[in-house]
């Protein structure tokens, strides 16, 4: 993890102080991921079974998992697991619940009135990585509010594991959220499968989830065509940044950037501190826990394009997250509220000594779809309102059309629209000469 001194920088240097890993080989990444949705698209269910056996060595017959497959997982996994999978469940039902939009109808002028319907996203379709290990709590942040919203269809596809089964945990995960219809397909198969359908999945209207860069990649050019499916949100590799002053405890933060960069080998971490004793405290502490843990590997990679950075002050540092927008913003801080309002860019905060970012990402009851790279300056996280739409609706009477008609009529020839216009007149003329 690299230690820098914010103030002794230059404009570039700072730049690069706060750059993503750049991923390697975009375009022939990005031309890839291209001929394979061609070839989804083209051959169906053949080409995903072979690209299933292409990159996860698995020879599929049916991709969809049968209905005894569910009853086997929940018969395996541990009543821990599956009592804590319930309890999370609950929690980010309770959240998600909170969040149902209210029927919006104003009367905007005597005898016109406007209304917003709220209506749920007809299929979805959504993704559960399990490439470096398997995320039951990501099909829960997925099917959680895709159950509340009502939505007609949900298809979850999930990648195989070497015996061609889903992992059970997911599966039970799954299971509880009123999910029957999953697919044991990963990658950029099951994202174009999804976005265009095959012969046995379902062509889906909006698609969910993180993934790899891959998956990310796919995500982004299905969302581009307009025979493909919307997405949520650009969704990449884990983040977090921690602002921490010289009270913050230093096993602490090093645990939660530890816990981040354990995600992956192109995850980043930043720590953000106007102390300096504090940060080499920390150091001390991630090669102290880094060495016990199981994924040291993937985390030492991730460490190598990571940063801790020496600021002026708390405000700077929160000046400095706002810019770099990261999905996941730690305020191990004395009184974190009060420093809450200057947190414009992030995708989900975490309050306090003893929030740590695992309570978001399995069971507090926010969402941990979150968006990456940067996307938190213009983008959300996933929510119920990510699984509906709104379709606005306006009934005019003939006291409405009187009293607003004028105004439509001239400002449509201010834009050299006769036809707008007349649409109006021809109205207001039927209404004077009885005709309406």
């Amino acid at each position: 993890m690299k230690r820098l001194d914010w103030n002794a920088l230059d404009a570039g240097a700072r730049a690069d102080a706060l750059a993503r890993p750049r991923p390697l080989a975009d375009r022939e990444r990005a031309a890839e991921v291209s001929r394979l949705i061609a070839i989804v698209r083209a051959d169906g269910d053949v080409a995903v079974r072979a690209l299933t056996r292409r990159f996860d060595g698995v020879e599929l017959g049916d991709s969809r998992v049968p209905p005894e497959a569910f009853d086997e997982a929940e018969a395996m996994l541990d009543a821990d697991l599956k009592a804590a999978i319930d309890a999370s469940r609950e929690r980010i039902r309770r959240f998600h619940e909170a969040q149902r939009a209210a029927l919006v109808e104003v009367e905007t002028a005597p005898g016109l009135r406007c209304a917003r319907l709220v209506v749920p996203v007809s299929r979805v379709g959504l993704y559960v990585p399990a490439g470096t290990a398997p995320l039951p709590s990501t099909a829960l942040m997925l099917g959680v509010p895709a159950e509340l919203a009502g939505c007609e269809e949900v298809v979850l596809c999930t990648p195989p594991r070497p015996d061609g089964r889903c992992d059970p945990a997911v599966l039970y995960a799954a299971r509880r959220c009123g999910i029957t219809r999953v697919h044991a397909i990963g990658g950029v198969q099951a994202i174009a499968a999804m976005a265009y359908g095959t012969e046995s999945v379902p062509k889906c209207d909006k698609l969910f989830g993180p993934g790899n860069a891959w998956v990310t990649e796919a995500k982004q050019q299905v969302a581009l065509d307009p025979a493909g499916a919307a997405i949520d949100m650009p969704a990449g590799p884990s983040e977090v940044l921690v602002v921490a002053d010289a009270g913050a405890n230093p096993a602490f933060v090093a645990a939660d950037l530890l816990s981040q960069a354990e995600h992956g080998r192109d995850s980043q971490v930043v720590l953000l501190s106007d102390s300096a004793a504090l940060i080499d405290a920390v150091l001390a502490e991630i090669d102290r826990q880094l060495a016990v843990l199981p994924r040291r590997e993937v985390a030492s990679e991730a460490l190598a394009e990571s940063r801790a950075i020496l600021v002026g002050s708390i405000d700077e540092a929160l000046a400095i997250s706002n810019d770099y927008a990261p999905e996941h913003l730690i305020l191990a801080v004395a009184e974190p509220r009060r420093w809450l309002p200057q947190v414009r860019n992030a995708g989900s905060v975490f309050l306090g000594a003893l929030t740590p970012e695992s309570l978001g990402d399995y069971t507090s009851g926010t969402n941990h779809v979150l968006p990456t790279h940067g996307h938190a300056r213009a983008w959300s996280g996933l929510s119920l309102a990510s699984f509906q739409k709104t379709i606005t609706v306006q009934e005019a009477s003939a006291e409405g059309l009187r009293a607003v008609g004028p105004d439509a009529m001239a400002m449509a020839r201010a834009e050299g629209l006769v036809a707008h216009e007349r649409a109006v007149s021809i109205r207001l003329e039927a209404l004077a000469g009885g005709a309406a």
